[in-house]
């Protein structure tokens, strides 16, 4: 769906000015039987918000905001915008001075989901909101919005598929090079997921042992180029930046393999939380799930839907044909045991 279309669509003139809220017994009926909902089928958002977001996506969420905005023209949405892991300190600084400026908060890790849900700031949310997302990532305080990989892309060049071992904790005593960003958010995500399901000694040895063969990037959209132009044989990153990278350029040299059962196959995911009573919090989370940003974020941002009944982004394999390990994603919040690991066998 392009950007003017889902805009208009989303906010389409007369759309829901006349709608009761007793549209209520829909919404819990689609939660019951795991569906995705319309935004025609959405209360109208009106009154004051404001809303912390955590910079992503490249100005994705940015439309799916304006569409929102332009849907319910009596809603006085307020933004402010920094970096997730800033806004979630932020939030649990304010809650401890006795203030409260956020309403909402969307973020880009759920790890700073977690440090905000065990500060004890977020609302429970209601069952039926809940339940239309995908089984395993329903949690009672907030709701993930989108699912990202982590995958092992690589130079289809220069490794064949057969080749990748199925564990991503093997690849520390391999003979491949490797590209990596570790001051990369998403990164240490996944090296905190490590320590839990590795232990601290497993996982600092794994990083010592990819730094000996490792370049090092900026980013994990640097990485997939890298891989692609033959810099190293392969890498870590996110899904979406190699699918993104081939929607652009359909004969580049990287593909993705999976590693199975570690966390090297995480799945992680973007969340949002209401830290305000009242309705307007709670129904402005329903936009976010329903049908239209879904399959929105699906088709421009690659980003994995975690609604039932919204298609995944093509070229990635179904989600229940991968297996990521067992983790609480809430559990990643603790990143500080993890920058103090990196930084003590010398990655950062």
């Amino acid at each position: 769906m392009q950007r003017r279309t889902f805009v208009q669509a989303l906010a389409a003139a007369g759309a829901l000015g006349g709608l009761p809220f007793s549209v209520g017994r829909s919404l819990a009926a689609a939660g019951k039987s795991g569906g995705a909902v319309s935004v025609d089928d959405l209360p109208p958002l009106e009154g004051d918000i404001t809303l912390y977001l955590g910079r992503g996506e490249g100005g994705l969420y940015e439309n799916v905001l304006e569409a929102i905005r332009k849907r319910n023209p009596k809603l006085n949405l307020q933004i402010r915008r920094g970096s997730t892991a800033a806004l979630a300190n932020t939030i649990v600084a304010e809650a401890r001075a006795g203030v409260r400026r956020a309403d909402i908060f969307w973020a880009v890790d759920s790890g700073a989901i977690g440090m905000v849900s065990d500060a004890g700031l977020a609302r429970q949310l209601p069952a039926d909101l809940t339940g239309q997302l995908k089984t395993g990532f329903r949690y009672p305080q907030w709701a993930p919005v989108t699912g990202r990989i982590r995958t092992l892309p690589y130079n289809t060049g220069r490794l064949a598929p057969e080749q990748i071992p199925d564990s991503v904790m093997a690849l520390a005593d391999s003979d491949f090079s490797i590209g990596w960003a570790p001051a990369y958010a998403s990164f240490q995500s996944f090296v905190t997921a490590m320590r839990l399901l590795e232990g601290d000694k497993v996982t600092g040895d794994w990083l010592r042992g990819i730094k000996a063969r490792a370049k090092s990037y900026a980013g994990e959209l640097g990485v997939v180029m890298g891989v692609e132009r033959g810099e190293v044989d392969l890498g870590f990153a996110n899904h979406y930046y190699t699918l993104r990278l081939k929607s652009g350029k359909p004969d580049a040299s990287v593909d993705l393999a999976f590693s199975n059962g570690d966390a090297g196959c995480l799945v992680n995911a973007s969340g949002i939380l209401a830290l305000s009573e009242g309705d307007l919090p709670i129904n402005f989370i329903r936009y976010l799930l329903t049908r239209e940003v879904q399959s929105y974020l699906a088709s421009e941002a690659y980003e994995i839907p975690l609604v039932e009944g919204v298609a995944a982004p093509q070229g990635l394999p179904p989600l229940d044909t991968i297996s990521p390990p067992k983790v609480d994603l809430t559990q990643l919040a603790d990143l500080r045991p993890t920058l103090d690991l990196m930084r003590s066998v010398g990655v950062l």
